[in-house]
């Protein structure tokens, strides 16, 4: 079997905008000869050569600060008129299943993935779409991530195509980009000049009303074919949480 990954190391990196920092503390072996030292075990009764055990404390995480996935409870406190689910409610069957990729590398930044893009590339690769099916998006951004540019380039999910993807049966997709609607940044400006609040977020507050689960910052997506793999995302079981880190793969038989 050969496994691709396509999550984002887990690390600090001085670049990313202070909503994405990552602290994680490093304690070395001999730290903990110390403690147990301290817990009553005598020096002269350690195993030998016994240098200690690693230890790391992740000091500083957010959830939605690496590869993740977004849970309904993120985009809305309810969905349909029934409280959303967060991250541990999410059934464990939602986040594996049969893969598919589709490219949108062709979309210049800040320009909406539409319906009629996700149409066309499927008609054109002979793919079809079947419940239960993991979807991907491809958009090449990747190569930005970890640099300071990544938050504020790319395209992003309309709504129509959004809900369209649910309507196919598709509960888990994702964005090899900083999120699934255009940048934040870009919302914010185009809102602020149009003085429309519906331009805001639009993608994400479809899961106001159609439950769905979105994951963000995947990458290596350019290692996989269109499909023909399976795909595997568990995030962690955060309780109440909006979303969680994940580590998601895709599987080849």
């Amino acid at each position: 079997m050969r496994i691709v990954d396509l999550s984002k190391p887990i690390r600090y990196n001085e670049t990313d905008p202070w909503f994405m920092k990552v602290k994680i503390r490093h304690k070395p072996h001999r730290k903990a000869k110390w403690l147990i030292r301290l817990l009553g075990l005598p020096f002269r009764l350690f195993p030998k050569h016994f240098e200690g055990w690693a230890d790391d404390t992740i000091q500083k995480m957010g959830v939605h600060a690496t590869t993740h996935m977004d849970a309904p409870w993120h985009y809305s406190p309810t969905c349909g008129g029934a409280r959303s689910k967060t991250i541990d409610e999410i059934p464990l069957d939602w986040c594996y299943g049969p893969g598919v990729v589709i490219d949108m590398k062709h979309k210049a930044d800040f320009e909406l993935i539409t319906v009629e893009d996700i149409e066309q590339f499927l008609q054109q690769e002979k793919i079809d779409l079947l419940p239960g099916m993991i979807v991907l998006i491809k958009t090449g951004r990747d190569k930005f991530n970890g640099t300071k540019a990544f938050p504020y380039i790319g395209p992003g999910m309309s709504p129509a195509a959004t809900s369209w993807l649910i309507d196919k049966g598709i509960k888990v997709m994702g964005i090899d980009s900083w999120g699934w609607d255009v940048p934040l940044p870009y919302q914010i400006k185009k809102a602020k000049e149009t003085s429309n609040s519906e331009l805001f977020w639009q993608a994400h507050l479809v899961g106001r009303d159609k439950e769905y689960c979105h994951m963000e910052q995947l990458v290596n997506l350019d290692a996989l074919p269109y499909s023909g793999f399976t795909v595997a995302a568990f995030p962690l079981k955060i309780v109440g949480a909006s979303a969680g880190p994940a580590r998601v793969v895709a599987l080849f038989a």
